[in-house]
């Protein structure tokens, strides 16, 4: 079994979560959320980003707005919906209790 394979799916697994929570305070374009995501050590590309943000958009939990930029092409905006914030409320009693559980889990003898 090839472990990085494995740790690269357990990464996908939660990039949803961590990309809705990214957005739950404040507006972000597409950079600012990759680099949060590094900073965090989770490590994504772009390649993978994109077709996700534009994914919650058309599922409706994400808005987006232009805005010009000084230093370049205009950038897009995400913001989370109304809907968008329930669903990350759901997503995090979920996260809180499957962590809980793998965390008494893995922690037996």
């Amino acid at each position: 079994m090839n472990i990085e394979n494995t740790k690269a799916q357990m990464r996908k697994g939660v990039l949803e979560f961590c990309i809705l929570s990214v957005l739950k305070d404040k507006e972000a374009y597409t950079s600012e959320i990759l680099d949060t995501l590094k900073n965090a050590k989770l490590l994504v590309v772009e390649g993978t980003v994109y077709p996700l943000l534009t994914r919650l958009k058309n599922d409706g939990l994400l808005n987006y707005r232009w805005e010009e930029s000084l230093s370049g092409p205009p950038r897009k905006y995400y913001g989370l919906t109304e809907i968008g914030q329930t669903f990350l409320n759901e997503l995090n009693g979920t996260w809180t209790e499957l962590s809980d559980a793998v965390n008494l889990i893995t922690k037996q003898n």
